[in-house]
């Protein structure tokens, strides 16, 4: 961000304005609160944004421009070209100048992506509520060993609230203290429509059926609400919604990943998850069983295909591989990915040296690389590429290389008869399924110069980061002995990573908005008490992730109206206080998930191999060698969720690359928001979609008699899409376009058969009586609303 930024605009910087006193204009104008909400602004963004975006240029090893903007005094001190920030005038501030590149100066930060505008805006208000910098943070007072995130979490005590009406639960007292310090108050509740589909698209990724909204909307009788969310976190529909984000974590894909890309068979793990998330196992356990389930004491097979979690690694099987780069390739990914999905550290930084902001030296690194070391993979030897393997130009034979054919492949197939034979005695998902094994004795681990292989230095064994709590000298030094550490209740870091994870899936941000970095540079939590309260009574409640989900939903935050008044986007403009609910657009998986449901195709069969819906022609056919054959399912097999959609690393499913889900190349915690034309016209002409408007079509036709008129079956389709009943307005506009479709079509009747020939869903009706709906149908389905948590 300032990075060069100050090196130009220097900064006396702060010098006025980077202090904790506020000058009396800004006392006078703003009062406590304003001083208050620019010391938490300084906090919980200002700060680790200034780490990541200007500590490179601007920090402990370089201070260009003589400026150094990670240490209050050095900032007070400012740089050669004098203050960067004038206290509450943003534009008169340099510091705000170079963020936007003003007039001739160059926009900061040089060379990297510039601030989005609600970093600047963020900068902008910062500056205007007086530019507060506490001096309890700085590297002065915050020594990397004494970061919030290395301490462990005590509970501390529940706030007292002025407004005690609100609160539900002990989550909402945390929540309103910090409004009311900021001179806030919450929004009203949702209405009894939103709740329930928020509730069901949130526990489930599916939306609640018009019996269920309206057994909801009948029930006058206290806990009606307590009873609709215990019900849907006993359907087996939660374990299949929450396990698309750990699947994400987890980097699964049913191929290998690199150039060929080859499928694996990996989904027995993916079921597991599915399965073990609906019988609500604690998370420890969970934990355990994903890293070290094969080391357990009479490991059964389900606890050995747990341990799929780190064969998820890709694999990379061209022609000429190193097997033995290939093997540290994988097992650096495992110790990233452990460190990012638990410990919520950047610990590939260390990789190749000591670790520039955190605590975690190269060294303690390769001794977390040593618990993987003594790992091997099993190799598959029945899995069959045959299903996706093209046609080959066949060169015809000389007469003796016929007869050497013919002779081979007569050996051939006895050998496979032989095979198929012994393979059958085994265990299908063990035969299908890639486990880690642990290798007896230990394989020497050693710390890799500069991050290179092939120039191995000292030798370590395995061993945790000293500035977490110390590995147990009776654990046993392997996968098992790490898992039990990882979950031990002193480990600072784990439960609070976990808890926020589940709080940004719930509530649209995390209280810490790094998931993935909850180190130096990360950023703090808007709400320190309260994760720390969440994560000590998380783990003393046996770390069950039900109970978890279910505090969040009932909490009066939670079920909070998602509108924005231009005063609450004024005070608290990206919703950190969480004085409303936040707009959520669904994830891919659930978009289309929604919208099968919606239109009345969703197959509710779970677990199995992967599927293969409507894609794209030619999409796999610049990829790998003979692995581009999409073999497409058919019957209800193409309308399962999209958690059993094959995911192909190099060419993900497209429509929901569109909506921005990962590649799972590597591990992702939190996948990006974007909006873009791309989803519009995916709603609007993929085959999926449009096959679910002609379904949803033929069923506003046969759910209602055939007296009912069009703006019964209007409301049908919007109450189904939406949750709610449509306004006039939406009615009136809606019924008109069924009538101008339907004059349209009688004059060109052979319009309606184009439109409805490709997708056998009609239910039986003519073209001509179908197509309008259709229309309208898609309409319903590109609604804004339709694919949006409100």
């Amino acid at each position: 961000m300032m990075l060069v930024l100050l090196s130009l605009c220097g900064s006396g910087l702060l010098q006025q304005a980077v202090a904790d006193d506020r000058p009396p204009a800004a006392q006078s104008a703003a009062g406590k609160p304003a001083e208050a909400q620019s010391a938490a602004l300084f906090k919980e963004q200002i700060y680790p944004l200034l780490l990541r975006k200007c500590a490179a240029c601007h920090g402990e090893e370089s201070q260009e421009g003589r400026l150094r903007l990670d240490a209050r005094s050095t900032t007070l001190a400012g740089g050669i070209s004098g203050p960067a920030v004038v206290t509450g005038k943003p534009e008169a501030s340099l510091l705000y100048q170079r963020i936007l590149g003003d007039g001739d100066l160059d926009r900061m930060p040089l060379d990297e992506e510039p601030l989005t505008a609600a970093q600047i805006e963020v900068v902008r208000r910062w500056i205007e509520l007086g530019a507060v910098w506490p001096r309890d943070i700085g590297p002065e007072v915050t020594a990397p060993r004494k970061h919030w995130a290395f301490i462990p979490p005590k509970q501390p005590a529940v706030p007292e609230v002025k407004q005690t009406s609100w609160p539900h639960n002990r989550i909402d007292h945390f929540l309103l203290a910090r409004m009311e310090q900021a001179g806030m108050a919450p929004s009203p509740r949702a209405g009894r429509e939103q709740l329930i589909r928020r509730a069901s698209l949130h526990l489930t990724g599916l939306p609640p059926s018009l019996a269920e909204i309206d057994d909801f909307l009948s029930d006058d009788q206290p806990g009606a609400f307590a009873r609709v969310v215990d019900r849907l976190l006993a359907s087996p529909r939660y374990g299949e919604r929450w396990a698309v984000p750990w699947l994400d974590a987890a980097r699964y894909a049913d191929s290998n990943g690199y150039q060929r890309d080859g499928r694996r068979e990996a989904w027995p793990w993916r079921d597991w998850v599915v399965a073990a998330l609906n019988a609500d196992m604690p998370f420890d356990q969970f934990t355990i069983e994903q890293i070290a389930g094969d080391l357990l004491p009479g490991a059964t097979l389900l606890q050995r295909v747990a341990t799929g979690f780190h064969r998820n690694t890709m694999a990379n099987v061209e022609a000429g591989t190193d097997p033995e780069e290939e093997h540290v390739l994988a097992i650096l990914d495992r110790v990233n990915t452990t460190g990012t999905v638990w410990l919520g550290l950047s610990l590939e930084c260390a990789s190749c040296h000591n670790h520039k902001y955190d605590p975690i030296s190269q060294r303690e690194y390769y001794r977390l690389y040593a618990f993987f070391s003594g790992t091997e993979k099993e190799i598959e030897t029945n899995g069959t590429e045959r299903d996706f393997i093209g046609p080959k130009l066949q060169v015809p034979l000389s007469r003796e290389q016929q007869q050497q054919r013919d002779h081979l492949q007569a050996e051939l197939k006895q050998k496979q008869a032989e095979r198929t034979r012994l393979l059958a005695t085994l265990d299908e998902q063990q035969r299908n399924w890639e486990q880690n094994l642990q290798l007896p004795g230990e394989r020497m681990a050693r710390v890799f110069r500069r991050g290179d292989f092939l120039n191995p230095g000292e030798a370590v064994r395995p061993g945790t980061p000293a500035v977490l709590p110390p590995f147990p000298a009776e654990a046993p030094a392997t996968r098992l002995g790490l898992a039990r550490w990882l979950v031990d209740p002193a480990n600072p870091l784990v439960a609070r990573v976990i808890v926020n994870r589940q709080w940004a899936a719930l509530f649209g941000q995390g209280l810490v908005r790094t998931p993935e970095d909850f180190g130096i540079q990360g950023e703090r939590p808007t709400h320190p008490e309260l994760l720390d309260w969440l994560a000590v009574d998380f783990v003393r409640s046996g770390w069950c992730l039900k109970r978890l989900h279910r505090q969040m939903v009932l909490s009066a935050a939670w079920q909070q109206s998602s509108r924005i008044t231009p005063e609450l986007r004024k005070q608290d403009p990206t919703n950190r206080l969480l004085a409303r609910m936040q707009r959520l657009r669904l994830p891919a998986e659930l978009v289309r998930d929604h919208v099968l449901a919606v239109s009345g195709l969703l197959s509710q069969r779970m677990e199995g191999p992967p599927v293969f819906p409507y894609q794209p022609d030619g999409v796999w056919n610049h990829i790998g060698r003979a692995s581009n054959l999409w073999p497409a399912s058919t019957g209800t097999e193409k309308w399962r969720r999209g958690l059993y959609v094959n995911w192909r690393r190099t060419v993900p499913y497209p429509s929901f690359v569109n909506f921005d889900a990962p590649t799972r190349e590597q591990c992702t915690v939190q996948r990006s928001q974007s909006s873009t034309p791309l989803q519009a016209l995916t709603l609007m002409n993929d085959p999926a979609y449009m096959e679910a408007a002609v379904a949803l079509a033929a069923r506003l036709l046969n759910e209602l008699p055939a007296e009912a008129s069009d703006a019964d079956r209007v409301q049908q389709g919007f109450r189904l899409a939406t949750g709610r009943q449509p306004s006039a307005v939406e009615m009136r506009i809606l019924v008109n376009r069924v009538q101008v479709e339907r004059t349209e079509y009688a004059e060109d009747p052979q319009r309606a058969e184009l439109l409805v020939k490709d997708f056998p869903v009609t239910g039986g009706h003519a073209p001509l009586a179908l197509a309008p709906w259709v229309h309208v149908a898609s309409v319903l389905l590109n609604l804004d609303e339709t694919i949006t948590r409100n």
